[in-house]
This record gives C-alpha cells, sequence and structure tokens, in this order.
C-alpha cells in the first residue's frame, strides 16, 4: 500500500509540473515516466553491482557500459557516467537540466537491447518538454527522496497512485477503468502461470498489470521454476494500442511490476493489420464505446460475425477470433450490446449464446465511470466452444462498487464486488434463487424466445409492495378536526389581542 508520505510526494511533484505550466495530466504522467525510467535504469544496475562484487566479479551486458556514449543528436561523446541518475543527480541545476535534456534523455530514446527494450522500443517520437532548470531539479529530488525503483510492489502503487490523479484530473481520463472493477474482473476470471492473456485496447495495461499482480500472490512457487519465469516476463502478457503515449505508460506499469518484456505493441486492433486468431487464453478489456469506423479498414473476419461499424460489437467479435477454443474473455461493454435492435447487435449476442459458452452479465450502475463518465455498462464473460454450450446464464444486478455514484466517488460501506465474486464461483448456490433476488440464472431456451435480450430487467421479477391506502371518510374527518382546530386557534387569537 502507497503511505501518506509517499502520496503528499507525489502530489507535490505533480504541482510542480503544473505550476510550471504543464497542465495536460498526461503530459505530467508522461514526463513523469520519462524519468522513472532513467532512476530504474540506474537503480537496477547498482544492484546488480553490488551483487557481481560481492563474488568478487565484474557486471556483464551493462546498460551504463565503461567509457563513453556517442550521442546520435550531437555527434559528441559522453560519459556513461554521467548517464546515470545517482551522478548527474548531483549536478548543479543549469548543468544537470542540460546534460538531461540534451544526453540522458536521448539515451533512453536510442536504448533498445535487452529486457529493457519493452518500454524503450516506444520512444521513438518521444518530447522532453521540461523546460526550467529550477522545475527539473525540484521534480528529481521529490523522486529521488524515497522512490525505490528496485521495489517493484511499492513503484507499482506509485505508478497506480499517479495514473488515478491523471483519471481524477478529468483529462483523459477513458484510459483507466477504475481498478478496482479491473481487480473484480481478474477475480473471476482467475488467470493462471499457464495463460495467454490479452488486452486488445490495453491503454495504460491496468488489465495486464492486475493479472500480473494475481498470478504473483496466487502462484509465487511456480515462479521460481526458469521456464515459467520466462513466461511470466515475455510471452503470458499481450497488449496492443494505437497511442505511443499510452504504449510508453503501460509499458513502464508492466515493468514496474515486474514484467519487463511483454508483448505489447502499435497495432489498430479491428484492422487488417491485426491476423490473431486461435491466439489466447483469456481476454480482459475495456475496449472504446461509440466509436465508428470505415467499414474498409475493418478486419473482413470480424465483419462476418456482425457487420456493423460500432467498435463495441466489433471487438466483441474480436475476442472470439483472438481466443483459444477454451480461451475465457471478461469485456466491459456499454448497455446497448445488451439488448440493441439493429441486425449487428442480436448477430452479436445469437453468436455468444448459440456459438460460444455465455457464461454470466453482471449489470454495473452508471456512476461507476464517474466523474468523466456517466455510461451504464456490463460485464460480458464467456468462454470460446466454436460448438455452443450455453445452458444457463447468470445474471447480477450490481448495485454498488464500494464509492458514491456521483462525481466525487468517494468510499462508502455498501459494496457488491466480494458478493459478486462468491457467487460467481459458486453457481451450484444460484439454482434455487429467484428472479426478485439480486442475482439468479435464466435457462437459454428463454433467452432465445426474449430474441436474445441479454438486459437483466427482461428477466428480473419486481416485487411491489401493496400499500394500503385509509378510506376517504377517515381521511375527511381528519381534515374537519384540523380545520376545526385551527378556527378554534384563530377566534382565541382575536379575543386576546383585538
Amino acid at each position: 500500500m502507497i503511505t501518506g508520505e509517499i502520496k503528499n510526494k507525489i502530489d507535490s511533484i505533480w504541482d510542480t509540473f503544473w505550476t510550471g505550466g504543464i497542465t495536460n495530466s498526461i503530459s505530467v504522467l508522461e514526463q513523469m515516466t520519462y524519468l522513472f525510467f532513467m532512476k530504474m535504469l540506474d537503480d537496477a544496475q547498482r544492484q546488480k553491482e553490488a551483487l557481481a562484487a560481492s563474488w568478487g566479479m565484474e557486471l556483464e551486458e551493462a546498460v551504463f557500459s565503461k567509457g563513453n556514449w556517442l550521442n546520435p543528436e550531437t555527434g559528441k561523446e559522453v560519459p556513461y557516467e554521467h548517464l546515470r541518475w545517482h551522478v548527474f543527480k548531483n549536478f548543479e541545476a543549469s548543468a544537470m537540466f542540460k546534460n538531461v535534456r540534451d544526453n540522458v534523455f536521448p539515451f533512453i530514446k536510442t536504448l533498445n537491447s535487452g529486457k529493457e527494450s519493452a518500454y524503450s522500443r516506444f520512444m521513438g517520437n518521444a518530447a522532453f518538454i521540461i523546460n526550467s532548470d529550477r522545475m527539473l531539479a525540484r521534480i528529481i529530488d521529490g523522486i529521488d527522496s524515497g522512490l525505490d525503483m528496485n521495489d517493484r510492489d511499492a513503484m507499482g502503487d506509485v505508478y497506480e497512485y499517479v495514473l488515478g490523479k491523471m483519471a481524477a484530473s478529468g483529462n483523459n481520463g477513458q484510459f483507466r477503468t477504475p481498478r478496482h472493477i479491473i481487480r473484480m474482473m481478474v477475480e473471476l476470471m482467475r488467470p493462471t502461470v499457464k495463460d495467454y492473456i490479452c488486452d486488445p485496447a490495453m491503454g495504460s495495461a491496468g488489465f495486464i498489470v492486475e493479472s500480473a499482480k494475481y498470478v504473483n500472490e496466487h502462484y509465487a512457487q511456480e515462479l521460481l521454476q526458469d521456464n515459467i519465469q520466462k513466461h511470466y516476463r515475455t510471452t503470458m502478457f499481450n497488449g496492443f494500442d494505437t497511442d505511443q503515449t499510452m504504449l510508453r505508460i503501460g509499458a513502464m506499469n508492466l515493468m514496474l511490476h515486474g514484467v519487463d518484456s511483454p508483448n505489447i505493441s502499435y497495432q489498430d486492433s479491428l484492422s487488417t493489420d491485426n491476423p490473431d486468431t486461435d491466439r489466447y487464453t483469456l481476454c480482459l478489456a475495456n475496449p472504446p464505446f461509440a466509436g465508428s469506423l470505415d467499414k474498409d479498414a475493418v478486419s473482413k473476419s470480424l465483419l462476418a460475425i456482425a457487420d456493423t461499424k460500432k467498435t463495441e460489437l466489433l471487438f466483441v467479435s474480436l475476442f472470439v477470433r483472438m481466443l483459444q477454443l477454451g480461451g475465457r474473455c471478461a469485456s466491459i461493454v456499454p448497455d446497448g450490446v445488451l439488448f440493441g435492435n439493429s441486425k449487428a447487435h442480436k448477430a452479436i449476442r445469437k453468436e455468444l449464446v448459440d456459438n460460444q459458452q455465455l457464461q454470466a452479465v453482471i449489470s454495473m450502475p452508471s456512476g461507476v465511470f464517474q466523474p468523466y463518465s456517466g455510461v451504464s455498462t456490463a460485464i460480458l464473460i464467456f468462454t470460446k466452444t466454436n460448438a455452443g454450450g450455453t445452458d444457463k446464464v447468470w445474471f447480477y444486478d450490481m448495485k454498488a462498487d464500494g464509492y458514491s455514484l456521483d462525481q466525487k466517488r468517494t468510499e462508502v460501506a455498501e459494496n457488491d464486488i466480494p458478493d459478486i465474486i462468491a457467487r460467481f464461483h459458486d453457481f451450484a448456490g444460484e439454482a434455487e434463487r429467484t428472479r426478485k433476488e439480486q442475482s439468479f440464472l435464466v435457462p437459454v431456451d428463454e433467452i432465445r424466445k426474449k430474441d436474445y435480450d441479454l438486459s437483466i430487467n427482461k428477466y428480473k421479477e419486481v416485487e411491489r409492495e401493496k400499500i394500503e391506502y385509509e378510506q376517504p371518510d377517515v381521511i375527511l374527518g381528519r381534515i374537519e378536526e384540523l380545520q376545526n382546530q385551527i378556527t378554534e386557534a384563530i377566534a382565541d387569537f382575536r379575543a386576546k389581542f383585538m
């Protein structure tokens, strides 16, 4: 857990950016990411150097070698030592600013070897926009005091706190699904060390990071095995995005959680550029809503399932195509996917119900994505079979997620998430629940009869409490009595004062 002291330091760094004129939250996060990376590289090498020294050896394959580095932008040689955080942080402010801007930043942009490449390969069009030596000195002092880049758990919490500040600021908040909702979805799907996990609209990599944390928590012993550790660091986690900035941020987020070389890349997941078919065992995502694409740019295999321009439907088609047989998916969708009347809406629901195994529809309250969106959403959970298998679909009506459903989103006691997770993993216990309760099972034949409508209100029974009203003559008698009391009070007032 991030402490109050660390939060205060991060808040202070954030404020330094804003008072220095960098007020776009994603720009703040991006610049912090670059500086985190500079410190991480040096902290990691210092730790390795200390270990090698304890064995009387020299470090091999170092990021910061001995001698000089040739700066391709200036054509000048720079001592590798000057590129290291623990060295340049002690430079005088103007010298440090010039060194970081002209040497260290170009160095991390061109660094593209070894396990650090997952982040550095997205640095091609990165820009260093801090323009004041005093501002940079204050930020570096803030980062240097108490942020240990070797403590991956602590730094992961720090980075997620910064991502939360970005969302709370109201700018670019669409890139971040609330962390507790992501965690709920991961707990529902229970990823394992054997999984190949993908988010084709990864943003800041929240789903992938939370999956990595879950695997770390539940498979610590298995991760000691070399082959499983290699899979964890390289092939287990996959993600795509069309925003280079978010790829850099997502790669840093993963690196801070111990995933050094994930398979993440710049890619339009819905286009013909994405050939992924029968590849992943688990998809977790909150893809873009309300988008509309040019059909000519969309992969024909997706249009074969649902002939549409709507991104929320095309992404569901994509999940079906990307998953291996037996692969699972949990995705957030806007409510319209559940009951839309268009041919494409019905086709995608029919695909999940008839050709795959639809397991659950969890309706969420509209305030979940406040303060930056009031859209009503649901979570669809299904398994790819290509041969049907839907028997009964579990519906849950989430009413509370532990936070107020207004723009402030303050913590509250009411929280359905633990109940959702417990009930999802005990479908046998749901068999006797009635349609009047918060969760229940619906037979697939009934869903087909209702034209594949997946909105919970189509199946829920609302028990209306009978209200007994008093007879009219009783009510009129009470009114007459009140009128008499008022008349007597007025007469008494006149007698005394007039």
